[in-house]
């Protein structure tokens, strides 16, 4: 995995220094936390009423609220691939869920901080590589992964196995209590207590928790991929319905159908693990020396037979996952670092996934390869916006459709011989005043960024 061309000469400095200013007395801890399906209006902090998320507004009110941050794509694996390697997906080699396996040459920012001296380690969803491909997590810069490597495994929530891996291990991990043979299966009743089952994103969460104590003394980069709320399509062993929870608990007398309770119940349980890293991470003692950013891989599903309507997922943005619209690809995104980010601070600043990865990198005091989409923007997590590098245009392609962000605009472009949509973000947010009719010089010069964004 080593790389000639990586630069480590600030990989071993003890204080990390932008223009100047000391940051932080040593290389922080990054968490990042990624919800998997997660809409733009799902938490209370971005307006969301009835589905309850104190310990993620709380980590708004201690921290910082991006507003304008956005996946790798509207839909997983390319959202992910796009995390990974800070690239957009006219650079990536798949731009929908058309399946890919990590090559030795692809450069992941796991990997990157590893050979900084972090320790790196994660949970969830990987999506990269099956075991024995060759494209596992711990073939490209994690220490440790545990959860689903098959992305087509990981929306069951009560599967056989989970996959553990670490150092040149990829070993299954049986899940106990796991055949559902006396279940009950009508939609909207939940199972008995004696048949309760291993619920995969419990394990995973214990996983992480357990990552951090081993490596409290040392830098670590810890991924969080929870597949929570995302439907299980097939239906759920236990609800019966796509939304699959051991219980529903704070929703369980709402007069709600079962999706909804299931969907409800799913987030505020992901919220209060949340609430446990957090405690975790103050009773070590690390937690002002720890960065965690908590996002969504795309924009809210209407599938398992929830509807995103039902809690107006989306907010007050247009389209949902699968959209190019701002539903689909704009998500809900925290900043947490006690002491460095500013309590209760907001920023608007256009950023995507791929900025993470230069961002980690500079945190960890490594160079960033130079053949990346990303920006650091750690200028705006420090409260600098005066020093932060500003994107010319975003970009996004899924199948056929394409999107463009430059400045207040945004074009969408559903199919190579339709016309382009242009939006002007700062005065609609909604999308739904096309402006391309009066606007033809910005819709000329959003195509031409279309036309330079995409490498063969």
């Amino acid at each position: 995995m080593h790389r000639t061309w990586l630069l480590l000469a600030a990989a071993a400095a003890s204080v990390i220094v932008l223009a100047g200013t000391a940051v932080a007395a040593e290389r922080p801890n990054v968490i990042y936390i990624m919800a998997d399906d997660l809409g733009y209006g799902d938490l209370g902090c971005y307006g969301q009423k009835q589905i309850r998320t104190p310990n993620l507004d709380k980590l708004a009110d201690e921290g910082m609220k991006l507003t304008d941050y956005y996946a790798g794509c509207t839909v997983c694996r390319p959202s992910r691939l796009v995390l990974w390697t800070g690239r957009h997906t006219g650079h990536t080699p798949i731009n929908s869920n058309a399946s890919y396996v990590f090559k030795p040459e692809d450069v992941t920012v796991a990997e990157l901080l590893h050979q900084a001296g972090y320790a790196t380690g994660g949970v969830g969803k990987w999506a990269m590589g099956a075991p024995g491909s060759g494209g596992e997590p711990n073939r490209h810069g994690f220490d440790f992964w545990c959860g689903y490597l098959n992305q087509s495994e990981a929306h069951n929530y009560y599967p056989t196995h989970l996959y553990r891996c670490a150092g040149e291990r990829v070993e299954e991990l049986p899940l106990e209590g796991n055949v559902l043979m006396d279940v009950p299966r009508a939609r909207g009743r939940v199972a008995e207590p004696e048949h309760r089952v291993t619920y995969s994103h419990d394990v995973m969460t214990t996983e992480a928790l357990q990552f951090i104590r081993r490596n409290h003394r040392r830098p670590f980069l810890l991924h969080v991929h929870w597949t929570i709320p995302h439907a299980n399509n097939e239906g759920g062993a236990v609800t019966g319905d796509g939304m699959e929870v051991p219980d529903y608990g704070i929703y369980q007398d709402k007069p709600w159908p079962s999706t909804a309770k299931g969907q409800a119940a799913m987030i505020s349980r992901m919220d209060a693990d949340v609430g446990r890293l957090v405690a975790l991470l103050g009773e070590l003692g690390i937690d002002r020396k720890t960065l965690i950013l908590f996002t969504s891989d795309n924009g809210p599903h209407s599938e398992g037979g929830h509807k995103h309507e039902y809690f107006d997922a989306n907010g007050p943005l247009r389209g949902f996952k699968r959209d190019l619209y701002e539903g689909g690809i704009r998500v809900p995104t925290l900043a947490w670092w006690p002491g460095v980010v500013a309590a209760g601070s907001q920023s608007g600043e256009p950023l995507a996934f791929y900025d993470f990865l230069p961002t980690a990198c500079e945190l960890a005091g490594v160079e960033a390869p130079q053949n990346i989409d990303g920006v650091s923007f750690l200028p705006t997590l420090l409260g600098k916006p005066d020093r932060q590098a500003h994107h010319e245009y975003l970009y996004w392609k899924f199948g056929n459709k394409e999107a463009v962000r430059m400045g207040q605009w945004k074009a969408v472009r559903l199919a190579p011989n339709r016309p382009s949509e242009l939006y002007d973000l700062g005065r609609d947010v909604g999308e739904t005043n096309d402006l391309a009719d009066k606007q033809p010089e910005v819709v000329a010069r959003m195509e031409q960024f279309m036309r330079q964004a995409v490498s063969p």
